[in-house]
């Protein structure tokens, strides 16, 4: 009866450690929300036309495709983001808007940078 238990924890264990590593990798994707846009096609009110992927990944001249990170999609339209890939976020910064720690350190509070 206690190996049947000690099994089903030892399973529970792996099974909760690969749920783990799921949502860790699903959270830190490196490819950041992004949408082939139609350049030409900026209206005040909508934003930017969403548009077929060929139009970004085709060599042709003739195609105004350009990649749209983030923003927010309404229908087939996209806006509030930017042309500008974003930096994938590294040791003490932060992930948007540049906030984080800019000096000292850990902390980055009075007295941290040594001096």
């Amino acid at each position: 009866m206690a190996e049947a238990c000690r099994q089903l924890r030892s399973g529970t264990v792996v099974l909760g450690g690969m749920g783990l590593l799921a949502a860790t990798l699903t959270a830190c994707s490196s490819d950041p929300d992004k949408r082939c846009v139609d350049r030409d096609s900026y209206n005040l009110a909508k934003g930017y036309k969403v548009v077929s992927d060929k139009n970004c990944t085709s060599t042709k001249s003739s195609a105004h495709g350009a990649w749209y990170y983030g923003g927010k999609k309404k229908g087939s339209w996209v806006d509030d983001g930017s042309f500008t890939k974003p930096r994938k976020a590294s040791g003490g910064s932060g992930g948007s808007g540049g906030h984080g720690v800019s000096r000292g350190g850990f902390g980055g509070g009075k007295g941290s940078s040594g001096g």
